[in-house]
């Protein structure tokens, strides 16, 4: 332990900072079997080795998703409080973002007619989990004896609930304009998260987060941290199967009415579409955007019928109108940095009440949403710009929709339907057939009438909204052997009115993807090819007016190209990935990156990562994204243009049981510009460098 402390403490002091990986080995009594965690033999431990796995599953527009963070964050909570499979019920099961409604389905018909698992390795034998949900399912689950349902005692909850305090710091090294003159606070960025955990049934957390720029006790902001985020869960408690005081999130039927949680891109739908019964699940998350602050409680009034309700109120950061009556635009991103900022910080409070009714019967399900919203000063969008003409306008609204839903052996269909106060419409259906256990088709079409809208709806769509949007998707998932997997889709979507940046007419969009992976023991490849085609605007210069003139649309067509291979052991790994885009409107733009990712494992307690690339891109239209090794409970995601290179390491030292240390230290270097960023954030140099550190407790 001394050596341990000794070692770390001289990386530190020579300003050595690597990156992180091996799992830590909890110490957990009996009473929680479900702590454990499982080892995939492929993986050096990184900080979250699923995650590569993750990515093959995912696309842009899925992770430009607002839900896609808070699935995230669900999934690094999971990894660290693993289901126990044999005792875990649907609705647990459902949690799991990647798992689809057959495989859930399939996953308790297994245990129930074959008895408890005694490995993973019996998912094998269940057709529908293929080799890649497999694989991806060994970092959220274990097999272990089944528990026996037990009364809550407080003495249980004192002796086996387990506690983790996590702290998070970002140094920048380097000033921007805003810390100088603008910004209230310093440039330092840090986070302290508290959970109380006793098995699955009682859990409790307090969040606390501050971004940089933002006041800390000081007199903009006297009560410290700029985000507080509070809530206590408890689940089975005679018939409440959950109940939720304080900071929430909630999803209901395919969301048309309520969904505040994950979003649906098109890669993840075609994995996991029929998964989204409905569900309370705690704001354990530190953005401060979309939860719901108050109680939800679901009720099991008799087998097969469950019966939710929930009231929220909480402020909204607004922009408002000129004369201060009314709300011109309502504010996701969180930020309070400067005076502006903090002026708009919690302008309008929100009421939302509802309730959901859910019954199954066999393999079939059916229920219902209704939702009433209402705010203290109405929403006066400006409703001059073409794109805006159907935005939610007034004080008060009121939703309401069917879900249903049948899930058989090879056949699953899942959909709803839902309208509101104002008669618009809003339909989503979809049906998956799996003929064999390697081959599975998906259809799914959409109808949300340009007339439509629920403020807190997120579901599968081209656009940013539920409305204005009539589409029909096909996707293809095979798997020709154990280790190879196939996935294609194609997406035609028309919008009957003015969308962004399409300002007089109606327009099309159609969207393709390919992409082939191989998971080997060791080596492991994957290749992915996209290309979408969206109509724009098309502008010309008047001379006598000059003014840009809107003349037509012509199409934007953007291919996408990612490689990646790597190659691996239980102790190092080795992954290689390249990008490249072309942007083809009034012109072509190119961009690509090469990525290089060393992980190692030297011994148990001490895992380190180097990664290194080089992009370069004609300007922002053709720029790269791809994701970053992160800290715990963080998903990077990160887009490059210009001229770079951009490189990191990352340490992680396991020092014992109960702490651990993360240290990362990132670059990047632009070679075509002497600035970056714009206003406030410009910093007056060509690279910029951030420190983070991470020091979690478990006791």
């Amino acid at each position: 332990m001394k050596n341990r402390l000794f070692l770390l403490l001289g990386l530190m002091a020579f300003g050595v900072v690597l990156p992180v990986g091996a799992q830590t080995d909890g110490e957990m009594p009996p009473a929680l079997p479900q702590e454990t965690q499982v080892e995939t033999p492929m993986e050096a431990q990184s900080v979250h080795p699923w995650q590569p796995l993750l990515d093959e599953m995912t696309t842009l527009d899925d992770t430009e998703q607002t839900g896609w963070e808070e699935m995230f964050d669900v999934l690094c909570q999971l990894e660290e409080h693993p289901l126990n499979i044999n005792s875990a019920s649907r609705e647990q099961l459902e949690q799991i973002p990647f798992l689809n409604a057959q495989q859930v389905e399939d996953i308790q018909a297994y245990i129930y007619q074959y008895g408890a698992m005694k490995s993973l390795g019996e998912l094998a034998m269940i057709e529908s989990v293929d080799y890649y949900t497999r694989r991806l399912l060994s970092y959220f689950v274990v097999a272990a004896e089944p528990e026996h349902k037990e009364t809550l005692r407080w003495s249980d909850l004192q002796k086996y609930g387990r506690h983790e305090v996590l702290l998070t710091a970002r140094v920048p090294f380097y000033e921007r304009r805003g810390d100088k003159e603008g910004y209230l606070g310093d440039r330092y960025a840090h986070t302290l998260r508290y959970r109380f955990q006793y098995h699955d049934r009682v859990s409790a957390g307090l969040i606390a987060d501050q971004e940089a720029g933002e006041p800390f006790f000081n007199k903009h902001n006297r009560l410290g941290y700029d985000f507080y985020s509070f809530y206590i869960n408890v689940k089975r408690l005679g018939p409440v199967k959950q109940l939720t005081v304080g900071r929430y999130r909630i999803a209901s039927g395919m969301g048309l009415v309520l969904n505040n949680d994950f979003g649906y891109g098109k890669l993840s739908a075609l994995n996991s579409l029929g998964n989204h019964g409905d569900q309370i699940r705690p704001h354990a998350s530190r953005f401060d955007r979309d939860y719901l602050q108050g109680a939800a409680v679901t009720v099991e009034a008799c087998k097969g019928l469950d019966i939710t309700a929930f009231v929220s109120y909480r402020g909204i950061d607004a922009t408002l109108t000129d004369d201060g009556r009314g709300v011109a635009t309502i504010l996701r991103t969180g930020y309070h940095r400067t005076l502006t900022e903090m002026n708009k910080k919690n302008n309008v409070n929100e009421l939302l009440t509802g309730g959901m009714v859910n019954y199954r019967l066999g393999g079939w399900n059916i229920g219902a949403t209704a939702t009433y919203d209402a705010f203290d000063r109405p929403l006066l969008p400006d409703r001059s710009v073409a794109y805006r003409k159907n935005a939610p306008e007034g004080k008060s609204f009121f939703n309401i929709g069917a879900h249903y839903g049948y899930t058989g052996h090879r056949i699953m269909f899942s959909g709803e339907t839902a309208t509101g106060d104002n008669g618009g419409i809003a339909t989503v259906n979809a049906i998956t057939y799996q003929p064999s256990w390697a081959l599975s088709l998906m259809a799914l079409q959409r109808y949300y009438a340009p007339r439509y809208h629920s403020l807190h709806a997120n579901s599968y769509s081209d656009g940013s909204n539920v409305q204005n949007e009539n589409g029909v998707m096909a996707g293809v998932k095979w798997q020709p052997a154990r280790q190879w997997q196939l996935l294609a889709y194609t997406d035609y979507v028309y919008f009957p009115e003015p969308t962004y940046q399409v300002s007089r007419h109606s327009s099309h969009a159609w969207d393709n993807l390919f992409q082939a992976a191989y998971h080997g023991s060791r080596f492991s490849a994957s290749a992915r090819y996209r290309i979408r085609y969206r109509q724009r605007d098309f502008s010309e210069y008047n001379a006598a007016t000059k003014q840009d003139e809107v003349k037509g649309l012509t199409n934007q067509t953007v291919h996408r190209w990612r490689l990646t291979a790597g190659y691996g052991t239980t102790t190092w790994k080795s992954t290689t990935q390249a990008d490249m885009t072309l942007s083809q409107f009034h012109g072509n733009r190119f961009g690509w990156m090469v990525n290089e990712t060393v992980s190692a494992t030297p011994c148990r307690w001490l895992h380190l990562d180097a990664s290194a690339g080089y992009f370069r891109t004609d300007d922002y239209e053709s720029r790269i994204y791809t994701y970053d090794t992160g800290m715990l409970y963080q998903y990077t995601f990160s887009s490059f243009d210009g001229e770079g290179i951009r490189y990191s390491v990352m340490a992680r030292a396991d020092i014992s049981t109960r702490l651990l240390f993360i240290a990362r230290l990132q670059t990047v270097n632009y070679f075509d510009r002497s600035t970056i960023g714009s206003g406030l954030q410009t910093i007056n140099r060509s690279s910029r460098t951030d420190l983070q550190l991470q020091l979690r407790w478990k006791f």
